[in-house]
C-alpha cells in the first residue's frame, strides 16, 4: 500500500464575502439575508481554522477566491458599456442578479468538486469533477473557474484527471463533495465511496426545499472516476433532512477513515445505506457507524449548531479521530452534550476542538463546508503546484494581505459601488501573487 495523506483545500473567502440571501433552503443564508457582513474578519477565521490544521502535523492547501465581480453574467444579461457602466445599470435595474454576480460562494470548497483518490481509481489517477451547481443561479457560474484552478494547481495528465463538469440540467444536478464520503482503513488503502442524492432524474424530490444533487450525477462522477462498483455505494438523503435545512448531506453527516457519524434522519433508509456499505468494506476495513438520535439532538438543533458540518480528522500521533467543530455547536446545549458523551464513550472519535467561523456560519457554512478533502500520495503531493500549500508563514503573508485590503464591512447596497469592483481585482490579484497563481488573473 502506499503511502497517502488527506489534504484538506480550504477556500480562501474573497473579498465580495456578503449576505445577499440567494440560497433557498439554506436557512442561515435567508435569515442573515441583508446584514452587515465582514469579508476581512471571514478569510482571517478561515486562515486561523488552516493554521490549526498545520500546527497539529497536517497537510493543509488552499484555493483562491474566484473573480468577483462576474462580468460575464452581466454582460449575458444585456448590459453593456464598461465595467462601472454595467455595475451601475445592473444596481438600477437587477440589484438581485449584481448580487449574483459578486457571490463569494466558492468560498465553500466541499461543494468545488468531487475527488477520487488514486487508490480508488482503476487508471490509478487522481479524479476531480467540478461541481455544475445547476440548482442555484449564483452557483452555477462558478465551475469554469473551478475547473480552471483545479487544471493550475493539478496539471500533469499522468497523475491527476481533471474532468469537466456534468451538463447543466437537472437531471444532472451535482453539489460535489458536499455529498459524497470516503471510508477506507487508511488514506492509501483503496476505500468505499458513498454518493448521496436527493432526487432521482426527472423527479424534482417532493420536498420543500430544493433535493440539490441527483442519482444520475452522482452515478456519472463514479463512472468517470472509474470506481469500482462493488466499492461504490448509492444511499438517498431523506426528505425530512431536506425540508429541515440539510440542503447538502453534509449538514447531517460526516465521515473518515472507518467511522461514519451521522445523524438519525440523515439517511432514507439507514438500515439499508449501512449494510450497503459494510459489504462494500467487507474484507477492508470494519465500518464503525457512530448515529445520533434525534431524541438526544433534534434535527433543527444538528442543522442549526452544524455539528455534522465538522471535519472529522485524524492528527499525527493520536489513534481516536478529532471533529473540528463550529463554536456553535458548543454554544447549543444539546450538541455540547452530546459531544461531552460522544468523547466519554470510548468511540471512535475522542476529541472536539472548536474554531471560529462565525462568518461563514451566518450564511450556511460550517468548517466542512470551507475544505475540500484530497487524498494523496507523496508523489502526487509533489507534482501539484507547491504553492497552494501552506505553511505559517505563508498563512501570516494572506493575512496580512487580507488585512491590507478586504473590507471590515459590506453590505450588499455596497455592492453598487463601481470602485468595489476595483478593490476587489486587486485583492484577488496580490492574493494570486503570493500563491504564485498568476496565471489565474
Amino acid at each position: 500500500m502506499t503511502e497517502a495523506f488527506e489534504v484538506n483545500f480550504d477556500g480562501l473567502i474573497g473579498p465580495s464575502h456578503n449576505y445577499g440571501g440567494l440560497s433557498d433552503g439554506n436557512l442561515a443564508s435567508a435569515r442573515n439575508a441583508g446584514d452587515i457582513s465582514n469579508p476581512r474578519e471571514a478569510a482571517v477565521q478561515g486562515l486561523e481554522k488552516m493554521r490549526k490544521l498545520v500546527r497539529a502535523g497536517l497537510v493543509q492547501g488552499i484555493l483562491p477566491p474566484l473573480a468577483r465581480p462576474n462580468f460575464d453574467l452581466l454582460a449575458s444579461a444585456g448590459f453593456g458599456g464598461t465595467d462601472a457602466q454595467m455595475i451601475e445599470a445592473a444596481a438600477a435595474t437587477a440589484p438581485r442578479l449584481l448580487k449574483v454576480a459578486y457571490s463569494a460562494s466558492s468560498m465553500w470548497t466541499a461543494n468545488a468538486a468531487t475527488v477520487s483518490p488514486s487508490a480508488d481509481a482503476a487508471d490509478g489517477r487522481l479524479h476531480f469533477t467540478p461541481a455544475n451547481l445547476s440548482t442555484m443561479l449564483h452557483r452555477s457560474l462558478e465551475h469554469p473557474d473551478t475547473t480552471a484552478s483545479l487544471v493550475s494547481i493539478f496539471s500533469g495528465e499522468d497523475q491527476f484527471a481533471v474532468h469537466s463538469a456534468l451538463p447543466a440540467h437537472a437531471d444532472f444536478a451535482d453539489e460535489g463533495a458536499a455529498n459524497h464520503v470516503r471510508l477506507c482503513a487508511e488514506h492509501g488503502a483503496p476505500g468505499v465511496e458513498l454518493f448521496v442524492y436527493g432526487r432521482e432524474s426527472g423527479d424534482m424530490g417532493q420536498t420543500a426545499f430544493p433535493a440539490r444533487q441527483t442519482l444520475l450525477a452522482a452515478q456519472s462522477v463514479a463512472r468517470a472516476h472509474t470506481l469500482d462498483p462493488a466499492r461504490t455505494v448509492f444511499a438517498r438523503q431523506s426528505r425530512r433532512a431536506i425540508d429541515a435545512g440539510a440542503f447538502h448531506n453534509d449538514v447531517v453527516c460526516v465521515g473518515a477513515l472507518g467511522t461514519l457519524f451521522f445523524h438519525e434522519f440523515a439517511f432514507e433508509d439507514t438500515a439499508g445505506t449501512l449494510a450497503a456499505l459494510r459489504a462494500a468494506a467487507s474484507g477492508r476495513f470494519e465500518l464503525a457507524p457512530v448515529m445520533v438520535p434525534d431524541a438526544d439532538v433534534p434535527l433543527a438543533d444538528a442543522i442549526s449548531s452544524y455539528l455534522f458540518n465538522s471535519q472529522l480528522l485524524q492528527f499525527p500521533g493520536e489513534d481516536l479521530l478529532v471533529l473540528v467543530a463550529p463554536v456553535e455547536t458548543q454554544e447549543t446545549k444539546s450538541t455540547r452534550a452530546f459531544c461531552e458523551r460522544l468523547v466519554q464513550s470510548n468511540g471512535p472519535i475522542g476529541r472536539v476542538e472548536f474554531v471560529d467561523v462565525r462568518q461563514s456560519m451566518r450564511n450556511g457554512g460550517g468548517p466542512a463546508c470551507l475544505r475540500l478533502r484530497v487524498v494523496m500520495t507523496e508523489a502526487e503531493l509533489a507534482a501539484c503546484h507547491q504553492g497552494v500549500l501552506l505553511d505559517e508563514e505563508q498563512i501570516d503573508e494572506l493575512q496580512a494581505c487580507v488585512r491590507a485590503t478586504y473590507r471590515d464591512r459590506l453590505s450588499p447596497a455596497d455592492l453598487a459601488d463601481p470602485a468595489f469592483a476595483d478593490e476587489c481585482r486587486l485583492a484577488r490579484e496580490a492574493l494570486l501573487d503570493i500563491l504564485e497563481l498568476g496565471d489565474l488573473a
